[in-house]
């Protein structure tokens, strides 16, 4: 255990728990944990992960504004669930890349175990991108990415991380149950919004 990981699991953790309870505070601390685990990650081999993070410190500073400003008119952008269409096409999709990133590694590196490195990148990826459109199934990519990423860290002796991971788990569990209870708030919002302004045409018309 170096200083290094404590200090990428410190604001790496906080984010997590920002993020759970759908607080924007979540980018900012997220885009320092991510830059130290990439180096972190770069020490160790495990490539894909430092591209992992280089890709979360990217998408982090545009969901920053999109939580803020990519709503309505330029308003906070709601909580609200994807389509099955979406989720139908991206779990496939997901594999497939995963096995390709994987081989790549495989043949192309001195990755260690890159199927399952490959594997914690790509649904990352599908996590993160959901959490930046504030989806709640980015929960549930969390819940499988956190079931592959704690051991294959503890494998490589990276004990810290690997029980922050196991707690990400039970964070995602959790994250996923309030951001339904946030969603069906939001469905409320919108359908009051919706007969009230019913309501108001009629009543400009008679």
């Amino acid at each position: 255990m170096t200083p290094l990981e404590v200090a990428a699991n410190a604001f790496t953790a906080l984010a997590i728990v920002l993020a759970g309870r759908n607080n924007v505070h979540t980018w900012w601390t997220g885009i320092v944990g991510c830059t130290l685990f990439g180096v972190l990650f770069a020490q160790n081999r495990l490539y894909a992960d430092v591209v992992l993070q280089a890709f979360f410190v990217g998408t982090s500073i545009f969901g920053w504004w999109k939580w803020v400003r990519g709503g309505d008119a330029g308003s906070a952008l709601p909580v609200t669930h994807a389509s099955l269409a979406s989720i139908l096409w991206t779990v496939p999709a997901g594999v497939l890349a995963t096995a390709a990133y994987g081989a790549l590694l495989h043949y192309y590196t001195n990755a260690y175990s890159p199927f399952f490195d490959s594997a914690v990148l790509v649904f990352s990826v599908i996590g993160q991108i959901m959490m930046m459109q504030r989806r709640v199934e980015n929960w549930a990519f969390w819940v499988l990415v956190n079931t592959i990423a704690a051991p294959l860290y503890l494998s490589r002796g990276l004990a810290l991380t690997a029980a922050l991971y196991a707690g990400f788990w039970v964070n995602a569990l959790v994250s996923w149950h309030t951001w339904r209870k946030l969603a069906a708030r939001t469905r409320q919002e919108q359908e009051l919004v919706s007969v009230t302004t019913a309501v108001s045409i009629e009543s400009t018309h008679t």
